[in-house]
C-alpha cells in the first residue's frame, strides 16, 4: 500500500471514530435530558399531591379559578399603578346576545331566490335629511378617534377601505384629519364633548355629523389625553395651545339644558346645508328617556352604544357593569320608534359586539338601519400586519397611535385587508338574503328570525321555534 492510501484510511477511521463518538455523546444528553425531566415532573407532582395547601402551589390555581385570571391581573395592575386602570376593546363579559336567535330557510312553501339575482345592499342614513347618507353597504367603520386612539396612516387605511366598498367612515373625537378627508368618499364627523371640531368650514366637509353624547364603553364619562401624549398635528386640529390637555367633557359645552340639543342639531343643520345630524348615546335603563330628548331635538339618526362597545382604554368598571348590552337596547329603540310613528323617518345605528355578517343581518332584521364596526375593523386593517407585534407585544401595537410597530403599518396592505373583509361580510349578506327568498336588504324583518329560548323571544319579539 503506498502512503496517500494508508492516510486515507487514517483518515476514514477517525471520521468514524468522530461520528461514533458524537452519536453516543447525543444518546448520554438524551437519556439524561429525559431522565431529567422525568425527576422534575415526578417531584412536582408528589409535592402537588402531598404537600398541605398553605405551602402548595395548587392554592394559586384554586383561587385564580375562584376569582377569575383577568381579575387577578387587572388587580394586580391597581395595585402596582394605584390609578385608575384603562382596559383596551371592551369587556370580556358575555352578555345575551345574537346567538339564540336563527333566520327561517326559504324551501318549497317558499324558494329560495336565484344566485345570477342582484342583491340591493344599500341604505339610506336619515331619509328626511336635506342631503341624506347614501351607503352601498350596510356596515359603517365607527368612531376611532385620530391622534388620541389610532395613528393617522391607520385612520387613511380606514378610509380607502371604506371608500372602496361603498360605505361611510367615522373620524371619532379628536376632530377631522385632512388627509383623512381627502381618502375618504363618505366621512362622518364626531362632534365631541370639547372645544374643536366646531368651525364652520369643516363642519361643511363632513357628510353627516354625530353628536357624541356618550358610548357603550364609556358612558357619559369624560376623560383626558394629556399634551405630552399628542403630536403637533393633533394638536393642530384641535385648536389646542401649547402645554393644554385634550379634554373630553361630561357634558357638551353646547348642552346646558335639554332645549339646548334642538339648538345645536338646528345650527349644524344649517351650517352644512342640511346632511344628516344625529347623536350617538350609551344606552342606559332609562333609555326611552333619552330617546325622547333626541326625537323632540329632531335629529335625524341615533346611534346605539350598547354594552359591549370597545375603544382605546376605559375603566373595566364602565365597560363591566355599566349600560344595556346591545341586543335589549337595539329592540326598546326599535319599539320605541314604531310607537311614535317613526320607524323609516329616524335611521337608527347599532353598534357593540359586531363582529360577523350574522351578527350584522340580525341586528338590520331587528330594526337596525346600519351597524357599526370596531373592533373588528382594526382586526382586518392590521390583518397579516400583526406579526410586526406578536408574539411579545399585543397585536394592537401596530395600529394604536402611540404604539411600538405604528411606524410599521403599510397604509396599502391595511386599505385592502379591510375592503376585502367588508366585501367578503357583504357577499355573505346577500347569500343569507337569498336564503330568505328575498332580494333586498330592507325586505329582512324580524318574521325571519325564530329564537331558541323563552327569553330572547321576549326581549326580541320574536317567535320561538319551538
Amino acid at each position: 500500500m503506498n502512503g496517500a492510501f494508508l492516510i486515507k484510511i487514517a483518515k476514514f477511521r477517525q471520521v468514524g471514530i468522530s461520528a461514533a463518538g458524537f452519536m453516543l455523546t447525543g444518546a448520554g444528553i438524551y437519556w439524561l435530558t429525559r431522565y431529567g425531566i422525568k425527576r422534575t415532573i415526578n417531584n412536582f407532582t408528589k409535592t402537588i399531591m402531598t404537600e398541605p395547601y398553605e405551602r402548595n402551589l395548587m392554592e394559586l390555581y384554586s383561587a385564580t379559578k375562584r376569582i377569575g385570571f383577568q381579575n387577578v391581573v387587572e388587580n394586580n395592575m391597581r395595585a402596582e399603578k394605584g390609578t385608575v386602570i384603562e382596559r383596551p376593546l371592551g369587556s370580556p363579559r358575555k352578555f345575551l346576545h345574537f346567538d339564540d336567535l336563527m333566520f327561517n330557510m326559504a324551501q318549497l312553501d317558499k324558494h329560495a331566490t336565484e344566485d345570477n339575482v342582484i342583491i340591493d345592499t344599500s341604505v339610506i342614513i336619515g331619509p328626511k335629511a336635506k342631503k341624506p347618507l347614501k351607503v352601498s353597504i350596510p356596515i359603517l367603520v365607527g368612531g376611532m378617534a385620530n391622534g388620541t386612539a389610532l395613528d393617522s396612516k391607520v385612520k387613511v387605511a380606514i378610509a380607502r377601505a371604506a371608500s372602496a366598498a361603498g360605505t361611510a367612515t367615522n373620524t371619532g373625537e379628536a376632530g377631522m384629519h385632512p388627509a383623512e378627508r381627502k381618502a375618504a368618499k363618505l366621512l362622518i364627523l364626531q362632534l365631541p364633548r370639547a372645544s374643536w371640531a366646531r368651525d364652520k368650514k369643516t363642519l361643511r366637509k363632513a357628510d353627516m355629523i354625530e353628536i357624541q353624547i356618550g358610548q357603550g364603553a364609556y358612558g357619559g364619562v369624560g376623560h383626558i389625553t394629556k399634551e405630552k401624549e399628542l403630536d403637533k398635528t393633533s394638536r393642530r386640529i384641535m385648536g389646542l395651545k401649547k402645554n393644554q390637555d385634550a379634554v373630553i367633557n361630561a357634558i357638551m359645552p353646547e348642552l346646558k339644558n335639554q332645549g339646548s340639543l334642538k339648538e345645536l342639531v338646528g345650527e349644524l343643520k344649517e351650517v352644512t346645508g342640511g346632511v344628516p345630524v344625529g347623536c350617538k348615546i350609551g344606552c342606559g335603563k332609562y333609555l326611552e328617556r333619552d330617546l325622547d330628548v333626541a326625537i323632540m331635538s329632531e335629529v335625524d339618526f341615533i346611534t346605539l352604544g350598547g354594552a359591549q362597545a370597545g375603544g382605546s382604554g376605559s375603566p373595566p368598571i364602565l365597560q363591566d357593569d355599566f349600560g344595556l348590552p346591545t341586543l335589549y337596547a337595539l329592540c326598546r329603540s326599535v319599539k320605541y320608534l314604531e310607537s311614535k310613528n317613526l320607524k323609516g323617518k329616524v335611521s337608527l345605528i347599532v353598534s357593540g359586539g359586531l363582529f360577523n355578517p350574522g351578527h350584522f343581518l340580525k341586528a338590520i332584521a331587528l330594526g337596525a338601519d346600519a351597524v357599526y364596526i370596531g373592533t373588528a375593523a382594526l382586526y382586518a386593517v392590521s390583518h397579516n400586519q400583526v406579526f410586526q407585534a406578536l408574539p411579545f407585544e399585543p397585536p394592537t401595537q401596530v395600529v394604536w397611535y402611540n404604539g411600538v410597530f405604528k411606524k410599521q403599518f403599510n397604509i396599502y396592505e391595511g386599505a385592502k385587508s379591510l375592503e376585502k373583509f367588508l366585501k367578503s361580510c357583504t357577499l355573505e349578506m346577500e347569500d343569507g338574503i337569498k336564503a330568505l327568498g328575498k332580494t333586498s336588504i330592507r325586505e329582512v324583518n324580524r318574521d325571519d328570525l325564530m329564537a331558541l329560548t323563552k327569553e330572547v323571544s321576549e326581549i326580541t319579539g320574536v317567535e320561538l321555534a319551538y
